[in-house]
């Protein structure tokens, strides 16, 4: 296959300072997608996290952050338990739309990182990807 990216594309009656504050702040990440260990920051790792009932934390997903510019690009590295340590990219980016924001995701390189599995695991990736948008959308109204 040679076109396995994500793209998605949602508004929002919001700022980009604000939608950016959700896409990298720990307590609002938390909100939509997963807990963070900290704000995301520019050339520094970054994990999104699962705490069980006992107090064990589990890393859901990880990468580094490769670039910020507040509040149009967003750009990390990013990768699941399933992907064993193969790196893919999420860049977020950010525009002014009618007095809201256009968000657009696109994730690629998955094909790459999964091998043989690639489109179950694009599958999968699209189907959490929505849901995390639906998320996104309801806190941000």
């Amino acid at each position: 296959m040679t076109n396995m990216t994500l793209t998605k594309s949602v508004f929002f009656a919001v700022s980009r300072e604000i939608v950016w504050a959700f896409l990298t702040e720990k307590e609002k990440l938390a909100l939509w997608f997963h807990p963070a260990e900290s704000d995301l920051a520019e050339n520094q790792e970054y994990a999104l996290i699962q705490e069980a009932d006992d107090g064990s934390v589990t890393k859901i997903c990880w990468g580094s952050v490769l670039k910020m510019e507040k509040p149009s690009c967003l750009v990390y590295s990013f990768t699941i338990k399933p992907l064993a340590g193969a790196m893919t990219t999420v860049t977020w980016t950010l525009e002014e739309c009618c007095g809201g924001t256009k968000l657009s995701l696109t994730h690629e390189g998955i094909s790459a990182a999964a091998g043989d599995a690639a489109m179950g695991l694009l599958m999968a990736l699209d189907e959490g990807w929505d849901k995390h948008l639906v998320s996104l959308r309801s806190v941000i109204a």
